[in-house]
């Protein structure tokens, strides 16, 4: 379907653009920052677990909000749901930046993560309702890959804010990119036309029961959901391990953080020609190996210094990132109607896995390395087997 033809004022390019944007709201909330939490945790005098609630409970929230605008956008439309979500993402945003006290912040990115909720359960489910079979999984891959140069420029951005103006700015420039999607929602055309108005709020969010009752739909959320433990438990503890463990500067550790970010920008983009030529399942399962040997490999070399510890993670992040598309793909294929609630499940889903990796690495604050190592293995390992195990299963549920 030409996605000119749907958004005439958006046009292709504006439109895949905007879903970007969207989608990356969640990284360029946290990896934006990311370069300030050892100057925040000092200006608030607090240790570093408590600094780091403001990306643990950003991640919880954010998880449980994408519960409620999924539904929400199946029942009243895309547009006026993301209207929403999005302006209270803004305000948030500008109160963090006003804060003066670390509850303070935690309560206000705690609202933000509600806000920004909204804006990767719809621009999921728009791919969904916009497109079908091998454009859709391209179309997610392209987005993806586009979201994941955020984590690569944003800590860079980040520190060079940090050079001119204290953390707080930090927060006015996420206030700034809230308008800006704001301004894109406003001439967005809505993709989604509510068949069940009438239908009441309650049972909007029971549908979110019948996706989870499904075998196929179950099982793959929990294989390709439990991969972003990889991912966030990283992104969370990279600038602890860059500027703690090997001391290295803000502006070092944006760099070394863009090398790994790299990895999470070719996955996607070598995803989409070796799919043509390679079965999904196959790159997926080596994806899943190459995360395993990653894990092994920090264990071993990581400790030894900064550049090793890039280089040794390096094949982890591209891994993960790669799988996306078609898990993102797969677990959406499963179901037909519900594409916004499935969005929230996904996205839950993800985000809720996340954090525990990001409360793990936490916990081992002392041994950053070994805790990232670990945690590439055995998540690789047990991803690897428990898509075996429901392929092997539930064969007739599950549509590939």
């Amino acid at each position: 379907m030409d996605s000119n033809q749907i958004q005439p004022r958006l046009g292709n390019t504006g439109f895949i653009i905007f879903l970007a944007l969207l989608s990356a709201f969640v990284p360029l909330s946290t990896d934006l920052y990311l370069p300030a939490l050892p100057e925040m945790t000092h200006f608030f005098a607090v240790p570093e677990i408590i600094m780091n609630l403001t990306l643990i409970l950003f991640f919880i929230f954010y998880s449980i909000a994408t519960l409620f605008w999924g539904p929400l956008s199946d029942r009243y439309g895309r547009r006026p749901i993301l209207l929403v979500g999005l302006t209270i993402y803004l305000i948030a945003s500008i109160l963090c930046g006003l804060a003066d006290s670390a509850t303070q912040i935690i309560i206000f990115r705690i609202l933000q993560a509600c806000g920004g909720g909204v804006a990767t359960t719809v621009a999921t489910a728009v791919i969904k309702d916009v497109f079908v079979g091998r454009k859709q999984e391209t179309t997610l891959a392209v987005v993806q890959s586009m979201v994941v140069i955020s984590p690569a420029v944003a800590p860079v951005i980040g520190s060079l804010l940090l050079t001119f103006i204290s953390w707080r700015g930090i927060f006015f420039a996420q206030a700034l990119l809230g308008l800006t999607v704001v301004l894109g929602a406003l001439i967005f055309k809505e993709t989604h036309q509510p068949e069940h108005a009438t239908v009441s709020l309650l049972r909007s969010f029971g549908r979110l029961g019948v996706l989870l009752k499904a075998p196929g739909f179950s099982a793959l959320l929990m294989v390709f959901s439990t991969m972003s433990i990889i991912s966030l438990g990283f992104i969370s503890s990279s600038s602890y391990i860059f500027q703690n463990t090997f001391h290295l500067s803000s502006e070092l550790f944006s760099l070394f953080f863009a090398f790994n970010a790299i990895g999470m920008l070719l996955g996607p983009l070598i995803y989409i020609p070796l799919s043509k030529y390679v079965d999904r399942f196959v790159i997926i399962y080596s994806c899943f190996l190459i995360t395993i040997v990653s894990g092994i490999l920090v264990l071993v070399f990581g400790v030894g210094g900064p550049i090793l510890f890039a280089i040794t993670e390096f094949p982890a992040t591209l891994a993960s990132s790669a799988i996306r598309p078609p898990g993102t793909y797969l677990v959406l294929k499963q179901q037909e109607n519900d594409n916004g609630s499935a969005s929230s499940l996904y996205s839950a889903g993800g985000t809720i896995m996340g954090s525990i990796g990001m409360v793990v690495v936490s916990l081992a604050e002392a041994y950053p390395v070994q805790a990232i190592a670990l945690i590439n293995v055995v998540i690789g390992a047990i991803c690897w087997l428990g898509l075996w195990l429901s392929l092997k299963g539930f064969k007739r549920q599950i549509k590939v």
